[in-house]
């Protein structure tokens, strides 16, 4: 890897895919289809970010009901796949452009941290044709021991770059990242796609929508 001034660390469902509703909708389906029971995307809000075993068990727990917790991600993921196949699954406005422009700029490493499993972190950037070639380091969910909010997985993906804190930028959509970014000492751009401002309120800095934001920004928020 070639050390540049800056890294920027993106998370993915939300912040560079627009998944948060898709994997709401694949999680409801499967409780539907395999425990009769009717949740909403409400009830798996608190759990955003938090990776996929967690996502599933916490909504469960909130009711009382015991999974079996392989068959939920299988059926779980199934789902999402079909529907990442029948199209519906769309970049983040203004994401890709980012990407293309850190990169092409000369002076940003560029990773992605997600708590997602590989699998899924695999068919998701591939339905929003993703340039993954532009991405120096790539940390999934299942290469970490500990689940956003604990600061593990961009403590590895800092160490992973090569740059010190002050020179990196994570940018979050989810209040559990926001906290594990915090928490590993790293300044934070958050996006309000799945949370309010209010709720993003420890971050360095918060946007509406990644379409306005420019290498500029990015940099302000860092000096």
């Amino acid at each position: 890897m070639t050390q540049k001034k800056y890294a920027l660390i993106f998370d993915m469902d939300g912040v560079l895919a627009d998944t948060e509703p898709l994997i709401a909708r694949a999680s409801i389906d499967m409780f539907r289809e395999l425990y009769g029971v009717e949740l909403t995307a409400e009830d798996f809000r608190p759990f955003i970010g938090t990776g996929a075993v967690r996502y599933v068990e916490g909504p469960a727990e909130k009711i009382g009901l015991k999974i079996d917790l392989k068959r939920a991600l299988e059926v779980r993921f199934r789902n999402f796949s079909a529907l990442l196949d029948a199209g519906e699954c769309r970049p983040c406005p203004g994401a890709i452009e980012l990407v293309r422009a850190a990169a092409d700029s000369g002076e940003w490493n560029l990773a992605i941290a997600t708590s997602s499993p590989t699998d899924k972190a695999n068919v998701t950037l591939n339905a929003i044709q993703a340039p993954v070639d532009k991405f120096d380091v790539i940390i999934t969910g299942d290469m970490v021991t500990h689940k956003k909010p604990h600061p593990e997985i961009y403590i590895a993906a800092q160490n992973a770059v090569g740059l010190p804190c002050s020179q990196c930028l994570v940018v979050e959509d989810a209040v559990t990242g926001v906290q594990s970014a915090k928490s590993a000492n790293l300044r934070c751009l958050a996006v309000t796609s799945s949370f309010r401002a209010s709720d993003l309120s420890l971050a360095d800095c918060i946007v509406d929508s990644l379409e306005h934001v420019t290498l500029d920004t990015l940099r302000k928020v860092l000096e």
